[in-house]
């Protein structure tokens, strides 16, 4: 079955951190950009992340720069998403996202054609 499966998520007081992971079965993710998304109750869904297929070059949101790593490891097929210092304000379901090369650069979740399902982040103050 292809899918992406994500895990990670939970429940952390403001300032805490978590490491999202994003699993890849049935589907190879090393030649391909890999992103992260998110989606708050009542808001679109939005950029957060993402890394080229080589993982040489990274991408974020200014809302989360600085207080994120992304990375991957194409031999286990993974992709993790390190955030620190997290905020009320990323409370949100958070996806992660497969697309072409070409995807790199683009904030528009268009751009990207396979999505897992999602984690659920909450952080309270």
């Amino acid at each position: 079955q292809v899918q992406l499966v994500e895990s990670g998520g939970g429940s952390v007081q403001a300032g805490g951190s978590l490491r999202l992971s994003c699993a890849a079965s049935g589907l190879t993710i090393s030649t391909y950009t890999m992103a992260w998304f998110r989606q708050a109750p009542g808001k679109e869904r939005e950029f957060v992340a993402a890394i080229s297929w080589r993982g040489t070059s990274t991408d974020y949101a200014d809302s989360v720069k600085d207080r994120s790593t992304l990375s991957r490891d194409n031999a286990k097929n993974m992709v993790y998403l390190q955030m620190n210092n997290l905020k009320p304000e990323d409370t949100a379901v958070y996806y992660c996202t497969r697309g072409p090369p070409s995807s790199y650069g683009s904030k528009r979740s268009v751009s990207y054609n396979y999505w897992g399902q999602g984690t659920q982040v909450t952080v309270s103050s």
